[in-house]
């Protein structure tokens, strides 16, 4: 009788993380949809110019904010023009910023900006669901003299 008892109950648990698992997924972007956010962006940039494009990336609830998905921008010397998710961090050079490894990914973004102009960059950062530090990777793309980035959290 217990040990049918604890199979139920155990049955049942894993029937709720079975079921809680894809709400979870839901709540988080992928690192497709990090790529098309800032393609987005830059879309958005060339059409409508820096100035709005930043004021546009800035606001905690515009157009380029999905879920725990958010722009940052910097300009072409690694300054913040924008976070989605921190204003504190605008003005601020991204090229003085590293991950609890000491890893510098902010001149890793710059200078992937700079250089090929696009592509990822892995690092870790506070998840702002969990407020937890997390492994989160980061796609980075240059727009005229704008380096527009978005990261998702693996």
């Amino acid at each position: 009788m217990k040990f049918g008892m604890i199979k139920s109950v155990l049955a049942l648990c894993v029937l709720a993380v079975g079921l809680a698992s894809p709400a979870i997924a839901a709540d988080r972007g992928s690192k497709d949809e990090a790529k098309a956010l800032v393609e987005k962006a830059a879309a958005y940039l060339r059409e409508n110019g820096k100035d709005k494009a930043v004021a546009e990336f800035n606001k905690a609830d515009g157009l380029f904010i999905d879920r725990d998905l958010y722009i940052f921008a910097m300009s072409m010397d690694g300054i913040r023009l924008a976070h989605g998710k921190n204003q504190k961090l605008v003005g601020l050079s991204i090229e003085d910023f590293k991950d609890v490894d000491d890893k510098p990914y902010g001149k890793e973004i710059m200078d992937l900006g700079r250089g090929a102009g696009s592509g990822w960059v892995d690092y870790k950062f506070t998840d702002p669901m969990s407020k937890k530090i997390a492994e989160k990777t980061s796609y980075v793309l240059r727009e005229g003299d704008v380096v527009i980035a978005a990261g998702a959290y693996k």
